[in-house]
């Protein structure tokens, strides 16, 4: 496809008939092939159709999330889902002829071993028998995506969503927290009927797919699906262990530096976001001053991400400030056939936007680089403990210029940036930790699950203080987290990959270079290998071996407080 800006691709909606023949086509060429050079080609063949139709699935979401009040993008996003499910039984029957070709050496000795590992696990994830079930999980979260991007309030008399009330939850005007923080609390209380009785089906009908599928519960098939082929829940429990016995004593030793530093009696929830008691460093200039400087930063920092974002601005690849009907949150996306990352974001005002510019734009530049050197699709991008490296890296490696956008409150932005990479490592454990319980125990109702939440939040975050507010001190908080409805077990990923960019950012003190050279080294192996491999290719510590989570940390709680 030839490049033009992200406003003017054409969405047409895919011919599924003629890509599901193109999978029999494969699969009648795949079982036909007398040498590795045919059966390589059925192979790419097939990618080359796939790539058209997942641009168009991928154009689909985009424009469904920037508005989930469109009813156009809302049914197609129905309608391309039910149709992929549709497909699972020829995904699976190619995948069956391709693990057990004659070439499958030949495969793995020209693109690694991961590709058929990755195929092999996908067999065991997906049946016809959980079609239906599969519309239905889909239809669920598509439904929760808008029920919460459509809910708003009205906040000093201004009209306001969850990213609108955010900016007020870091005024320096305590009262003017503590008003916010009661409007977000009520803004979720209001819909969280609805989330709940969304995610209790969700809950059994994941445990029901599973069970179907053969795994004793949802946790063993996420995992699988996670592509989680090298550690186990019970290696995860030992990290979380770590991060209570370590991260968790440091950040409850930041929290009462910070309500000293801000002359409190008391720290509450609605206190933890100000770092300052003049208030939190905030960008300056609008979006697209914010973009320009963004680009300056890139050009700057090395020829690869020089090009890289000059790229995402000639061709407007991204979609970053809030409105009314935009889905919560930020992401990257790509569309494959056209090469190119895409940026999605709700930018509120605060220093969160810059984030958007590190964070997002590492999983970017990763992919641009991923998708123009490596020739399978399914290879360009890694696993989410691992993805997680190239965003959280970048965050630490844009630290010199923070000067661009904050000017001579820059420093006061990097401490608030490390502040916050650490103290919420803890909530992470949090989020999965809930998870795993509530999938063990899948016929838990809505309150004892709240119950559950505000048990396991004592544990990790024991300075957490709802100031009395009934709906969050029974355990309702857990449901602002939108990758529990929609990426079960999908968060202690980021606590992984902050132990590696942490140990980045460690180099970067001693030697910038080195660290650069080993970053760009990862995201160049995209997910070519797996979980381990590419941590060695990384030239980084496992974060499961005894010590790591100490090792990482430790220079940046020193850090913290020498500098708070």
């Amino acid at each position: 496809m030839e490049m033009i800006e992200f406003t003017g691709m054409p969405y047409q909606r895919p011919d599924m008939e003629r890509y599901a023949q193109a999978h029999r086509t494969a699969i009648a060429a795949l079982k036909g092939a007398k040498t590795y050079e045919e059966a390589r080609k059925a192979y790419f063949d097939l990618q080359q159709e796939g790539e058209k139709v997942y641009t168009m699935f991928s154009l689909a979401h985009v424009r469904n999330t920037l508005d989930t009040r469109d009813d156009y993008y809302d049914g197609e996003m129905a309608w391309l889902r039910e149709q992929n499910a549709n497909m699972i039984p020829l995904f699976k029957e190619l995948e069956k002829v391709f693990v057990s070709s004659p070439f499958r050496p030949d495969f793995e000795k020209e693109f690694g071993k991961q590709l058929l590992k990755l195929t092999d696990a996908s067999l065991k994830t997906a049946d016809e028998r959980v079609i239906q079930d599969t519309i239905r999980a889909g239809q669920l979260t598509q439904q929760y995506q808008k029920d919460s991007a459509m809910a708003q309030t009205e906040f000093r008399g201004e009209s306001c969503n969850f990213y609108g009330l955010l900016k007020h939850m870091e005024s320096p005007d305590r009262g003017e927290r503590k008003e916010a923080f009661l409007a977000w609390a009520k803004l979720y209380e209001s819909i969280s009927p609805k989330l709940d009785e969304q995610y209790t089906e969700l809950v059994r009908l994941r445990t029901k797919m599973a069970k179907t599928l053969g795994f004793p519960s949802y946790t063993e098939l996420a995992y699988l699906q996670r592509s989680r082929f090298d550690y186990t829940p019970e290696d995860v429990a030992v990290f979380r262990q770590g991060i209570l016995e370590t991260v968790t004593p440091a950040v409850a030793e930041l929290r009462e530096r910070q309500r000293k530093r801000l002359g409190l009696d008391s720290l509450r929830f609605y206190d933890e976001s100000l770092i300052f008691p003049g208030g939190n460093a905030d960008p300056e200039g609008t979006a697209e001053e914010l973009v320009a400087k963004a680009q300056r930063m890139y050009r700057e920092m090395s020829a690869e991400t020089g090009e890289f974002f000059d790229f995402m601005v000639r061709y407007r690849l991204f979609d970053l400030e809030t409105r009314p009907g935009k889905r919560m949150g930020g992401y990257m996306t790509s569309f494959p056939g056209y090469k190119a990352p895409f940026i999605f974001s709700n930018f509120n005002g605060t220093s969160a936007d810059v984030d958007v510019l590190t964070h997002e734009a590492g999983h970017a530049f990763q992919g641009y680089l991923a998708m123009r050197s490596i020739p399978l699709e399914e290879l360009t991008g890694s696993t989410a403990e691992i993805n997680e490296i190239h965003s959280m890296s970048m965050e630490h490696f844009a630290y010199p210029w923070m000067p661009l956008f904050f000017g001579d409150r820059s420093e006061e932005y990097i401490t608030a940036h490390l502040i916050g990479a650490l103290t919420v490592l803890p909530y992470m454990c949090c989020v999965d930790e809930f998870q795993h319980r509530v999938y063990a125990e899948p016929e838990m109702d809505a309150m004892a699950r709240r119950a559950v939440w505000r048990e396991i939040e004592r544990k990790y975050m024991p300075w957490r203080d709802y100031d009395g507010v009934e709906f969050l001190e029974q355990g309702g908080f857990w449901m602002q987290k939108q990758h529990i409805f929609l990426y079960p077990f999908y968060y202690i990923d980021y606590a992984l990959a902050q132990m590696c960019a942490f140990q980045y950012y460690g180099r970067m003190k001693t030697d910038r270079e080195q660290a650069w050279k080993d970053y760009l080294r990862l995201c160049r192996a995209g997910g070519t290998k797996g979980y381990f491999e590419l941590l060695q290719e990384g030239n980084l510590l496992n974060p499961f071996r005894p010590g790591t989570v100490a090792e990482s940390v430790g220079h940046v709680i020193a850090e913290l407080r020498a500098r708070y």
